[in-house]
């Protein structure tokens, strides 16, 4: 028996990476799975990979986030083919680096548009559906560069910015049976990292290990390490922690 039997869980930008390990986390304890990503094809992809517990079942949609329109027909697939919603995991990202004099408006506004809208935009369609239900868990995904970091102007203010609508949704929702919390992942192994150390010239694993130096724990971190931080925010052994941010990063912010 796993703890998400019966449960529909939806992951934004799950078709690889991060938001790949926590699908495969949710389906291997018990969720049904709907894996959004911007590539419909990848996300179908994706929902066929993985191993479902008896009765569940996994779909992949094609949406951008920041759309309205396509995050409101999402949700509604969702509810439809799945049966209903009980967790939403807002993981969908985009990287636009730049120093501040060479960050363009559209660099600017492209991740904002992704994270924080996104966010917004999948929260507000599933908030519907928790309300109704007064049973809700939404896991937004933050970053350590919420803190601050060199040619991350863009993306700093959205991943803290995550961290404070986190906080404004878990008062507001609170009542009607719904947790909201976020994670901030530190340097994760991923095809998003692994592409950054390609642009500044470096080979993936002496990349991995100059980002492995920088923690106390002296390794990067994989995305199963960020499933099962979500997998614990989203159950109900979580049910009395609301609008926190939980730092996955081997405790690089501590140093």
């Amino acid at each position: 028996m796993g703890r998400f039997d019966g449960r529909v869980a939806v992951i934004t930008g799950a078709a690889r990476g991060i938001g790949f390990g926590v699908a495969q986390r949710f389906a291997q304890e018990g969720a049904s799975v709907a894996i959004v990503d911007l590539d419909e094809a990848a996300a179908a992809e994706a929902a066929a990979k993985l191993t479902l517990g008896e009765g569940a079942k996994a779909v992949g949609i094609g949406a951008n986030v920041g759309s309205a329109a396509d995050v409101d027909a999402a949700i509604s697939r969702v509810v439809d083919e799945l049966g209903g919603i009980h967790v939403l995991m807002n993981n969908a990202g985009i990287t636009r680096d730049n120093l501040l004099f060479k960050m363009t408006e559209d660099d600017w506004d492209l991740v904002m548009n992704v994270h924080l809208k996104g966010a917004f935009l999948l929260s507000k369609a599933a908030q519907q559906h928790f309300v109704a239900q007064k049973y809700g868990k939404i896991v937004n995904v933050s970053s350590t560069s919420a803190l601050g970091n060199r040619g991350q102007a863009n993306y700093s203010a959205a991943k803290m910015g995550i961290q404070g609508f986190t906080r404004t949704l878990a008062i507001e929702l609170g009542p009607y049976g719904v947790n909201v919390n976020a994670i901030a992942p530190g340097f994760i192994a991923t095809e998003m990292t692994d592409a950054t150390a390609a642009r500044l010239g470096l080979d993936v694993e002496d990349f991995r290990k100059l980002s492995a130096e920088h923690n106390p724990v002296r390794r990067v971190g994989f995305p199963e390490d960020i499933a099962s931080a979500a997998a614990f925010l989203a159950s109900d052994e979580a049910s009395y922690i609301t609008g926190q941010t939980l730092y996955v990063d081997g405790g690089a912010t501590l140093v």
